[in-house]
């Protein structure tokens, strides 16, 4: 115990150390990133068709992408206390290689043709996803200020490679399931399976010392040896606030537009005679729009600011949503367009969303609020993903892009009423 917080401390007073922390976090959580989006790729890409094809019907399609998110909404949530409490080593670690027993289980259940086993596992696989998405906090525990949209981008971007090689292994891996005599849509989930327990692995060996653990050790000690003084001060309570519902909403709504139309997709497209490797290339593409162009991104979050950013994800997802609802079935350029436009939206409103709640919490509960933060966004997601079933099997997959695009205009006036409640406090706030 005392060699560890030694080791802790001599990074207190050495801006060195806690510059070389903060780059050797980031190679880190890329490594696992890689790692964790071909995990990711699985369950999106078969998820909704592998459901389809075990129940025999359309209308519970979205139900798989329900339980992913139903299940990293709890992942989320777990992952969050233990890394207030543990740090994101151990936080992380975990949700990472619960996700990959997931996997496990739904081969086993696909191979028995076991309907309640294979949701118990997606509900289980879900924490792969939620930790996924979690790791994007760890790079900004020593990240400056405008250095946090950046960090966040980094680690997102890295997800791409997994992410996008996964669907487009759709094939490879079918084939090489049914070799060992698996269904060939269980496929994407061996790779899952071996992806999200070999990210796990590299944290919970590599991530040391803890950047949250560190990061809380140097808030302290700079509170303490100033008094919290006006340097040090928090954002006001109200601004805090503010700054954590706006954040939280747009994340929210974004998620909710991009689970909804991209679960439905292939289902469309298998509907319209489209092949395996076909749907794995249109979501492949919206996979990479996901998060391929986090890079810029994060500079853009960073110097243009977080409240333009979220205007302009509101503008690209109802973009998205129209070019989805008009597009001819038979158009793969259009579609890969509509879904390619879907995940840049959702990517602008993640990075910008996600910059907000890093700015408006304290390090003493910032964990914590990020994974109750991340659990509403896995229950809007799992809301998306089961309706998304019933509105197309009650109507069509335009009705459905139509009524995104309808909920990403409503990112709009939550930004206008964060910023025009900060302009009358500012101006409340001055001298007289």
């Amino acid at each position: 115990m005392s060699q560890k917080t030694d080791e802790i401390g001599s990074y207190l007073n050495s801006p060195e150390k806690q510059g070389w922390l903060y780059k050797r976090t980031l190679i880190i959580v890329v490594i696992s990133q890689i790692f964790g989006g071909a995990g990711l790729a699985a369950g999106v890409t078969v998820g909704a068709l592998l459901a389809q094809d075990m129940l025999g019907t359309d209308s519970y399609a979205g139900i798989p992408a329900a339980l992913l998110t139903l299940g990293s909404a709890g992942a989320a949530m777990l992952v969050g206390r233990l890394s207030q409490r543990f740090g994101r080593r151990a936080g992380l670690a975990a949700g990472f290689l619960a996700g990959g027993i997931g996997a496990i289980g739904v081969i086993v259940a696909a191979v028995d043709r076991n309907i309640l086993l294979l949701f118990a596992s997606l509900l289980v696989y879900g924490a792969g996803t939620a930790t996924n998405l979690q790791a994007r906090y760890a790079g900004t525990d020593l990240a400056k200020p405008n250095q946090r949209a950046t960090a966040v981008s980094i680690a997102m971007v890295s997800t791409t490679f997994g992410a996008v090689a996964g669907p487009n292994l759709v094939d490879v891996m079918g084939r090489f399931a049914e070799s060992l005599g698996i269904p060939a849509l269980a496929g994407p989930f061996i790779l899952g399976a071996a992806a999200f327990i070999l990210a796990g692995l590299v944290l919970l060996c590599l991530l040391r010392p803890d950047p949250y653990v560190v990061a809380k050790a140097i808030a302290a000690a700079q509170k303490k040896e100033q008094n919290q003084s006006a340097q040090m001060a928090s954002p006001t309570r109200g601004n805090a606030n503010r700054g954590i519902i706006v954040g939280a909403t747009v994340m929210i709504l974004t998620q909710i537009v991009m689970v909804a139309i991209m679960t439905m997709t292939p289902v469309h497209m298998m509907h319209h005679g489209h092949g395996l490797s076909e749907v794995g290339l249109v979501i492949g593409i919206h996979i990479g729009a996901m998060y391929l162009p986090s890079l810029l991104t994060g500079v853009l979050v960073d110097k243009i600011g977080r409240t333009a950013m979220a205007y302009a994800s509101g503008g690209i997802l109802l973009a998205a949503a129209l070019l989805a609802a008009l597009a001819p079935a038979d158009s793969m350029l259009l579609l890969i367009a509509a879904l390619a436009l879907l995940g840049l939206g959702w990517n602008f409103g993640l990075i910008s969303g996600t910059a907000l709640i890093v700015d408006a919490t304290d390090l003493s509960t910032r964990a914590k609020t990020q994974g109750t933060i991340d659990v509403l966004i896995a229950l809007a997601g799992a809301s998306g993903g089961a309706l998304s079933g019933m509105v197309v099997a009650s109507s069509s997959y335009a009705t459905l892009s139509f009524a995104g695009g309808v909920l990403s205009l409503l990112l709009i006036p939550v930004v206008i009423w964060s910023r025009s409640n900060s302009k009358a406090e500012q101006s409340e706030n001055l001298p007289m």
